[in-house]
């Protein structure tokens, strides 16, 4: 059986436990596409890309890692190749701002939770609730900074206004 590095986590998972159910006398049908696990699944963190993703790998199996990016949900943080500067500089700072909390850096790399996980709308990434060792919501932590807005999945508000 080939390596599965590079699948996304709930091809791996999904994966996974078709072949112990299978192995075990069961079948499970596919999943649907609004297929959605409560966590906590205990993740690596990689690296923070942006404000609101993170790069992260997890332990499905024994031997078998995968990585996957990571959006925190229900928040939308600024862009660090934004409109306009005011964007790109508030973008610089929440992604200094989960640097910081994660505790990343020097060799370390941050253990944190995935709750209420699901497929993302673009690039093969899950969107998740993500809590930090200590129970910290980095979510809501960034909302309460002023680094992210309210996300619930529509339109996108420009962050390049009267700051802008």
């Amino acid at each position: 059986m080939g390596c599965w590095r590079k699948v996304p986590v709930f091809s791996a998972l999904r994966s996974a436990l078709l072949v112990g159910l299978m192995a075990g006398g069961l079948w499970v049908s596919s999943a649907p596409a609004e297929e959605r696990l409560s966590g906590p699944i205990g993740v690596q963190v990689l690296r923070v890309l942006d404000g609101d993703t993170l790069k992260v790998r997890a332990r499905i199996w024994l031997g078998q890692d995968v990585e996957t990016r990571v959006r925190l949900s229900g928040i939308d943080a600024p862009e660090l190749r934004g409109a306009c500067p005011h964007e790109r500089e508030l973008a610089v700072r929440a992604r200094a701002y989960l640097v910081a909390r994660l505790g990343s850096g020097e060799g370390r790399r941050a253990r944190v939770n995935l709750y209420d996980i699901r497929l993302g709308k673009y690039g093969g990434r899950v969107l998740a609730r993500v809590l930090t060792e200590n129970g910290e919501d980095l979510g809501d932590s960034l909302l309460v900074a002023g680094l992210a807005r309210p996300y619930t999945g529509s339109g996108r508000r420009a962050w390049c206004g009267a700051a802008g």
